[in-house]
C-alpha cells in the first residue's frame, strides 16, 4: 500500500531533519577539533554518521512504500559555543526536539491508520530514548567536571573510545 501524500510529506521533512542533525553534529565536531578536544570531536563525528544512517532508513522506507523522496535545503548549523558543556546542552536540547518530531510522525501515522508506518517508527521511538539519555549523561559529567582541566581531559579520552553502532540500518 502506498503512503498517503501527507505521510510522504512528513516523512520527507524528517529525512531533512535527520540530515540537518548530522550537519549540526559535524559542526559540533569541528568546534571540538578547534579547541583540541579530539575525543569529543570523535564522539560527535560518530553521532553525525548515525544521524545520516537514520536519514537513510527513512529514505529507503519511503521508497518501499511507493513514495518519492524530496530533499530540500538544509539550514546552516550553529558553529560557535562557549564551552563543551554548552555544546552538549545544545545536543541534548536537539535530541529532545527530534523526539518530538518522531512522536508527531507517530501521531500522523495513527490518525491515518497507517499501521506499517507506525510500526516502522517504533524503532525511532526507542532510539530516541537512547539518544536523549546519552547526551544527558555527558551533560551531567561535564557539570561534575566543571572547569577542572584534568577531568575534561579524562572525559575527552572516554568519549574518544566510542565505537560506531552496528545495528543502525
Amino acid at each position: 500500500m502506498a503512503l498517503s501524500k501527507n505521510m510522504e510529506r512528513v516523512l520527507n521533512k524528517q529525512i531533512n531533519a535527520e540530515i540537518f542533525s548530522a550537519y549540526l553534529y559535524k559542526s559540533m565536531a569541528a568546534y571540538f577539533e578547534s579547541v583540541n578536544l579530539s575525543g569529543f570531536a570523535h564522539w560527535m563525528s560518530l553521532q553525525a554518521q548515525e544521524e545520516l544512517a537514520h536519514s537513510d532508513k527513512f529514505f529507503v522506507y519511503v521508497g518501499e512504500r511507493f513514495g518519492k523522496v524530496v530533499l530540500t535545503a538544509i539550514d546552516a548549523p550553529k558553529t560557535e559555543w562557549q564551552s563543551p558543556l554548552d555544546v552538549f546542552k545544545d545536543a541534548f536540547a536537539h535530541e529532545k526536539k527530534v523526539t518530538k518530531l518522531i512522536y508527531n510522525l507517530v501521531d500522523v501515522a495513527r490518525q491515518e491508520k497507517d499501521f506499517a508506518t507506525e510500526n516502522f517508527l517504533q524503532w525511532f521511538v526507542t532510539e530516541q530514548v537512547e539518544e536523549e539519555s546519552s547526551a544527558d549523561a555527558i551533560v551531567n559529567k561535564l557539570e561534575m567536571v566543571g572547569n577542572d582541566k584534568k577531568g575534561l581531559y579524562l572525559l575527552d579520552q572516554e568519549l574518544g573510545q566510542r565505537v560506531a553502532q552496528k545495528n543502525v540500518k
